[in-house]
């Protein structure tokens, strides 16, 4: 045995071989290592044999190796996996970046007699939660309840500020959508330094003080510095900057630095990873020794090809040639269908066909996608394991206020369920109006107390007289009519439009919340039943986590699949719009590539997510709407099928040619409420509604819904000019 190499004897005990490039960067010990770790490259085997080589080999006390992850679950992997590896060896410390800075920070304050208190987390008072506070910023500023995705937008803004150690007078340069955000801020940061006993500290301000400390107090740094010799950080794509500038201090003396990372799936930087930090490396360390573990273990052949040409398109990376030694099995499929209906009911059958569901994953872009294919797989019986446990959806503001409707319908004389709804009917109503109806309590309706007591202007009077009509019929429709009713007749479309444009919210992802219903209440009986299915769904994706370690098929965002691993992936919902977003491809319009490369890395992570099956999935309507593959999809389909590919796009243009109407309205940007147009079949008339998917028309004889979908592709409306 004592002839063998230290590799020859690992591979007798464990079985682990390591190949060329692997073995340099286990030998590679002294001195900065950037570690290119291509997906599926063996990256964590790597780092614990190079842990474990720097012990057995070149004698470094286990106390002296410092292991920095970035997240909690990759800090016990890798401690269980050295254990694994190396069971007769002392226990080397692993931990997070915020458990680093947690130390740092709680002997920095101590030493000046500061108290702190954390108000992130589980804390003692709630009250001085970091959501709470923010929450009572915003109301401060705003006079409204922030909702729950501008709430998770503010916080994200406040990290980026704080993560790229921007000082104070550039904290503008960062963009943000929730209103007031900047003012948000600074009140939030004078409030944690002006707090009564304690100075408040959140995980960001962890990060920052533990920086400060090290740049303030060299004594401290001089401790820290002084305590490790060798240095490795995991998954470094997805490190700020303040976390670099701390590992920076740490390894100043003796620059034992060993960074893993892969600039291919860097795929946080709206969380402030800074990509760049990676290609800039050797000018931080120009002594660097920089390894490229090319060789994918995971994946066959095609898949690894297809990746690999994919992501060249990326201009601002490392030149990587990702490759692999396995077998071939299939070329990546591509599927396209006419409805996104279609798409569910053909995962469903592929789903069927096979019986260990366990090694199977959906991934989407966003969770939005989760609701319908969880509803879907429960009707047919499927377990599914969801990755990312997020259940706003459900308490979403929108979902609520539709239940609220629909419990109206159910006794018209509740002022209490009125009250939460009254601001989402197309009305303008004031609250004295609605306190009106409160003041003066009897059997009848809402809608007859508000007419008879509430002060109406002339046109309110009519509105509600037409909503009151509209809930002594509600019952005769089913749910998803319902729901329509809601949205059109009632007006609430128009309000959460207004909405949109006062308060900043998301209009694409309050419609599609508005559409996720629709589907959802086509498989109930009345609105009772629609109630009960959203608590059973709710119910189910809660419980789901139960499934992890089941014959279960997993749900997870291309974001929460990194780093995971499945014999068949299929990617779906790939649309234009979607991945890449809006944003990305308005930034592209306008020469930014930054966005426009990180969805090209986002895909990239959930290709090589893939072992044997990569299928991706695209439908050309959704909700009645036409909308368009995404360009990823018709990239890949390039490198799979170059010859095909091209005679589709040929055809598709030789049919938009032939429908070509030169005074045609062609965009949806185009549509306006009280704009008068011309149909070529019905006439003249004016656009009275019109939502994503259907465009309401008063013309001469008869008001009329068209898909407006139809009307762009096929040039049926034109403006009429000087009416």
């Amino acid at each position: 045995m004592s002839l063998h190499t230290f590799f020859d004897r690992k591979e007798d005990e464990i079985g682990v071989k390591l190949n060329d490039v692997q073995q340099e960067a286990v030998l590679t010990t002294e001195g900065p290592l950037l570690l290119l770790a291509s997906p599926g490259s063996g990256k964590t085997t790597t780092i614990i044999m190079r842990i474990g080589y720097l012990i057995e080999k070149k004698a470094v006390e286990p106390t002296r190796i410092k292991a920095v992850t970035f997240s909690r679950a990759s800090a016990l992997d890798m401690k269980e996996r050295y254990q694994a590896f190396f069971p007769k060896l002392a226990p080397v410390d692993f931990s997070t970046i915020h458990s680093l800075a947690f130390q740092v920070v709680r002997e920095y304050l101590y030493k000046q007699g500061v108290t702190y208190e954390l108000i992130e987390g589980e804390i003692d008072r709630p009250q001085f939660h970091k959501r709470m506070v923010l929450r009572d910023l915003f109301m401060q500023l705003n006079d409204e309840h922030i909702t729950d995705d501008q709430l998770d937008e503010l916080s994200t803004y406040i990290s980026l500020v704080k993560n790229k150690l921007l000082p104070e007078e550039k904290w503008q340069t960062v963009e943000c959508d929730v209103p007031a955000a900047l003012d948000i801020l600074k009140r939030y940061e004078a409030f944690k330094q002006e707090a009564p006993a304690h100075l408040l500290v959140d995980f960001d301000d962890m990060l920052t003080t533990a920086n400060e400390a090290f740049e303030n107090d060299h004594k401290l740094l001089a401790k820290y510095q002084q305590q490790y010799d060798y240095l490795l950080t995991d998954e470094s794509q997805d490190t700020s900057m303040v976390q670099h500038a701390i590992i920076e201090k740490l390894v100043r003396q003796h620059q034992n630095l060993c960074v893993v990372a892969d600039d291919d799936q860097s795929i946080y930087t709206w969380r402030a990873a800074e990509p760049q930090y990676l290609l800039d490396f050797k000018k931080i360390y120009p002594n660097a020794t920089i390894l490229m573990m090319e060789q994918n273990y995971r994946s066959t052949k095609e898949i690894v090809q297809t990746a690999n040409q994919f992501i060249k398109q990326n201009k601002n990376r490392y030149d990587k040639h990702m490759f692999t030694e396995n077998r071939s099995h299939e070329k990546v499929q591509l599927k396209s269908f006419t409805l996104y209906d279609e798409q569910v009911e053909y995962i469903i059958k592929q789903l069927k066909s096979v019986n260990n569901h366990h090694d199977v994953a959906i991934l989407y872009r966003n969770n939005g996608s989760s609701i319908i294919l969880a509803d879907a797989l429960n009707e047919a019986g499927i377990s599914f394991y969801m990755k990312d446990q997020d259940q706003r959806f459900f308490n979403h503001w929108v979902v609520q206020d539709i239940l609220n409707f629909m419990r109206l319908a159910y006794d018209v004389s509740r002022v209490d369920v009125f009250e939460r709804v009254y601001s989402k009917f197309y009305g303008f109503l004031s609250k004295q109006q609605v306190e009106q109806v409160r003041q003066n309590p009897s059997q009848q309706s809402v809608f007859e107390r508000l007419i008879k007591y509430g002060h109406l202007k002339d046109f309110q009077v009519k509105k509600f007289k037409q909503y009151q009509l509209i809930y002594q019929n509600i019952h005769d429709y089913s749910p998803k009519e319902v729901i329509r009713q809601i949205r059109k007749d009632l007006g609430y479309e128009k309000v959460i439009k207004d909405m949109c444009k006062r308060l900043g919210f998301n209009e694409e992802g309050l419609i599609e919340t508005l559409n996720l219903l629709e589907v959802i209440a086509e498989k109930a009986e009345d609105m009772i039943a629609f109630a009960r299915r959203l608590l059973h769904l709710e119910q189910l994706m809660k419980e789901s986590k139960f499934n992890k370690h089941q014959n279960a098929v997993t749900l997870s965002t291309f974001h929460s699949a990194k780093g995971l691993e499945f014999q068949s992936v299929y990617m779906v919902d790939l649309i234009q719009g979607v991945i890449p977003s809006r944003t990305d491809l308005e930034d592209f319009k306008e020469g930014k590539v930054a966005s426009i490369e990180e969805a090209v890395r986002l895909f990239y992570v959930g290709m090589t997510r893939a072992e044997t099956k990569l299928e991706l999935l695209t439908y050309e309507r959704k909700y009645n709407a036409k909308v368009q593959p995404s360009k990823f999809y018709f990239d890949v389909a390039s490198l799979v099928n170059p010859s095909e590919n091209r005679q589709v796009k040929k055809q598709h243009v030789a049919v938009k040619k032939k429908q070509y109407n030169p005074n045609a309205i062609q965009s949806e940007d185009e549509i306006s409420v009280g704009l008068i147009v011309k149909h070529r079949v019905f006439g003249k008339g004016e656009i009275v509604d019109y939502m994503s998917g259907s465009i309401m028309i008063q013309f001469e004889s008869d008001l009329k819904e068209l898909a407006l979908s139809t009307c762009l592709d096929y040039g049926l409306i034109e403006l009429v000019k000087n009416y």
